[in-house]
């Protein structure tokens, strides 16, 4: 689904401005919830996010790494694509738990105070990166969002048993 950007891109390249990602993704989250509700569009939008993030995963990242090497790379690389600043605050592993901060992330960095967090699409990538990686389901939530006041975003990911 990527395509071969060098070719349908040669001038333009891989590159385009945040606002126009915002307006495509807020303008089909819009048209979702007008027509099947608030509920199906987070769940849409967090499926779509746990795709994208377990196929960003098998083509972004090599296989077989360790985990200190995969959260090395996965930041390294989030932070080159310029799709945000990833710092691991919690790790269990035993326990299947980890609490990870995006900050400048795509989705909500720098927009307005709304009282509620956005990231559902990030949930979703969060669940699929690391659920690829562990071979385990995983349930993802926002705690703390930009649009509710923080500067940062925060997400609580737990293992499903």
């Amino acid at each position: 689904m990527l395509g071969d950007l060098e070719l349908g891109r040669p001038n333009l390249g891989n590159t385009t401005r945040l606002e126009v990602y915002r307006l495509m993704q807020f303008a089909v989250r819009d048209v979702i919830e007008q027509q099947f509700g608030t509920e199906a569009a987070d769940r849409v939008f967090y499926e779509a996010g746990r795709l994208a993030g377990a196929e960003f995963y098998r083509h972004v990242l090599p296989a077989g790494l360790d985990y200190t090497e995969f959260v090395r790379r996965l930041e390294q690389v989030l932070r080159e694509m310029g799709i945000g600043i990833l710092r691991i605050e919690m790790a269990d592993l035993e326990r299947g738990r980890w609490m990870l901060i995006i900050s400048e992330d795509l989705e909500c960095s720098g927009m307005p105070q709304l009282g509620f967090g956005v990231c559902t699409y990030d949930e979703g990538f969060v669940a699929g990166l690391l659920e690829t990686f562990t071979g385990k389901q995983l349930s993802v939530r926002e705690v703390d969002c930009w649009c509710m006041g923080s500067r940062s975003c925060r997400f609580l990911a737990e293992t499903i048993v």
